[in-house]
């Protein structure tokens, strides 16, 4: 097999609202717990259960995103000024 070569430069990554974006992620996931939680005998019923156990762990790993992306965001920002001094 020939060694893939790419034709051109990758482009640059889109940066964007991310501690927004992964916030309301997380918030939306914690709704749909909450939502599912009423209902959790017709899941058992119907043996749809991890429906709710995966919007609580889509929450829970959310939380651990947002402890991420605003680590990062700081990070950034902390090496912006850096290199403007």
């Amino acid at each position: 097999m020939a060694k893939w070569t790419p034709k051109h430069e990758a482009p640059e990554p889109l940066e964007g609202p991310v501690v927004a974006t992964i916030t309301g992620g997380t918030i939306l996931w914690f709704v749909l717990f909450l939502v599912q939680l009423p209902f959790y005998g017709w899941f058992d019923d119907h043996g749809h259960t991890w429906w709710v156990w995966t919007c609580l762990a889509g929450g829970g790993l959310g939380l651990l995103g947002i402890w991420y992306v605003r680590g990062r965001d700081a990070a950034l920002k902390r090496a912006a000024a850096t290199v403007s001094d």
